[in-house]
């Protein structure tokens, strides 16, 4: 499939990475929804990348509005055949801090966030593409989970976010191998340090050493590359079942 023809949900598309693939896709002329749980900046990214792009608020975590923006999106759209799962946060925080043990409920957010979510976002748009009429080879539809470096050299305070990644990763293969009937593959794409909202709160000083562990190219990654691959992962049918790294050959220190 040609991105053009792409009619895709991104979750977490009001900054970020998510913004990043939104605004890479509708300039090569694919027609976008962008969810999030921030409803003004999704509506004003939504009115900046203009008529092909649209917004639905949708907490990620709750099922029913999960379902209920995929159909909405889709009859708005006409048709979806991409999912993008960008919606996520960090939830750092040391299990034994200073303060005290972490709180559960802090895992468990990151853990309903980061992969409850992504899981519930896959189970929606795949019970729509299975009915797309199919393309070459079969094809239906493709679903992309954004991992990360930290689900293979998780660092110190990383463990909830760790752990979401790496099950974000796993669930890859058997979704893919489950999703072949229906011609629907699924992807992940592992980032490593990014220039995001995450890391754009961090001091200068701290960017910049961060963006000098990279071996090569020694700089924080850009969310327009991290489009890139999804485009690539639409447009080439081989690619399923799979976790690529994009990380510049990075491998992430205890601390």
């Amino acid at each position: 499939m040609h991105i053009s023809a792409a009619r895709a949900v991104i979750t977490g598309g009001a900054s970020g990475l998510g913004y990043g693939v939104a605004s890479h896709f509708i300039g090569q002329g694919a027609t976008v929804t962008m969810l999030d749980v921030q409803a003004e900046s999704g509506a004003r990214a939504a009115r900046e990348l203009g008529e092909r792009a649209s917004f639905i608020a949708c907490d990620v975590t709750a099922e029913a509005q999960v379902n209920a923006a995929m159909a909405r999106a889709a009859a708005d759209m006409g048709g979806l055949n991409l999912l993008v799962n960008c919606a996520g946060i960090s939830g750092s925080a040391r299990v034994l801090g200073r303060n005290g043990p972490m709180p559960g409920e802090l895992y468990t957010k990151v853990i309903h966030i980061n992969l409850i979510g992504t899981f519930l976002c896959d189970k929606a748009a795949a019970e729509i593409m299975q009915r797309n009429t199919p393309g070459t080879d079969g094809e239906r539809g493709v679903i992309v989970h954004t991992s990360s470096v930290a689900a293979f050299e998780g660092q110190i305070g990383q463990a909830a976010y760790a752990a979401t990644k790496a099950g974000v990763a796993g669930m890859t293969l058997p979704l893919a191998r489950e999703f072949a009937a229906f011609g629907i593959r699924v992807m992940s794409i592992a980032p490593g340090l990014f220039s995001t909202p995450m890391l754009a709160g961090m001091p200068q000083e701290v960017q910049d050493s961060l963006a000098r562990q990279v071996p090569f190219p020694a700089r924080l990654g850009r969310a327009e590359e991290f489009a890139r691959l999804v485009q690539a992962i639409f447009e080439i049918p081989m690619l399923n079942g799979e976790t690529i790294r994009l990380d510049g050959a990075i491998r992430m220190q205890p601390k």
